[in-house]
């Protein structure tokens, strides 16, 4: 008795990790954008002198306005590739039109190079395109794929939630810190998030956890560094 397709997988689950791709790496970017910018802003205004309350809101108006441009910048970017992807689909869609047996070769042209031999290329293109000439081609040609396939809403909604979840880390640590601390505060509890928040994307993305973490922790303190030196420059306290 033939096995179903479910029972397949039942008895052989695997879980891919590239259906995440496209959320996972705008919650990445924005998640740590939203950590490290924040910090760097609330890190740099504290090391000026400025009080408690100019610090927070520096803090909050660097979260709205970063939340918005990884939205838009996320959007338009992951728009602009789903645009190239309609494209290059309806120019794929003429040549079937227009030129089926010739389609049918470049298909098992690039079945061949695969290693499929002559006959067998053919017969699997032929197939595959009397199914769907335009998913086969989209998929083996063109490499579009619906799993991986550019999502502007779900990226920018992704970008921008998980940079105000990074942010908030700093928010509140500038927030609790002690009168005069805000500084030291920020920079201990930033590059602790920044450890679990690049162990954590690392661990999803089926990599290694201390490569992860350790390269976000480097840039992270490199920027806070960077904004702490420039606050002491200028001294100018909101």
């Amino acid at each position: 008795m033939p096995r179903t397709t479910s029972a397949l997988r039942n008895r052989h689950p695997e879980r891919h990790r590239t259906e995440r791709a496209g959320w996972l790496r705008a919650a990445v970017l924005g998640a740590n954008d939203g950590i490290v910018s924040v910090a760097g802003l609330v890190v740099g205004v504290a090391a000026a002198g400025s009080g408690a309350q100019g610090v927070l809101m520096a803090g909050i108006a660097g979260t709205v306005a970063g939340a918005m441009s990884m939205a838009a910048g996320e959007y338009v970017s992951v728009r602009s590739q789903l645009d190239t992807e309609h494209a290059d689909l309806a120019l794929e869609r003429r040549e079937l039109h227009d030129s089926p047996a010739q389609e049918l070769e470049e298909l098992a042209a690039i079945y061949r190079q695969r290693g499929l031999d002559a006959a067998l290329s053919r017969q699997v293109a032929g197939q595959l395109s009397a199914h769907d000439a335009l998913a086969a081609h989209a998929r083996d040609e063109l490499g579009i794929t619906e799993t991986l396939r550019a999502r502007p809403l779900q990226a920018a909604l992704a970008s921008a939630v998980a940079f105000i979840v990074g942010a908030a880390l700093p928010l509140v640590a500038a927030l609790l810190a002690p009168p005069g601390r805000v500084e030291p505060v920020v920079i201990a509890t930033t590059l602790v998030g920044l450890s679990l928040s690049g162990g954590l994307a690392a661990w999803a993305g089926g990599a290694a956890v201390a490569r992860g973490a350790a390269r976000v922790v480097f840039w992270g303190a490199l920027a806070m560094v960077a904004a702490s030196a420039v606050g002491r420059l200028f001294q100018v306290a909101l």
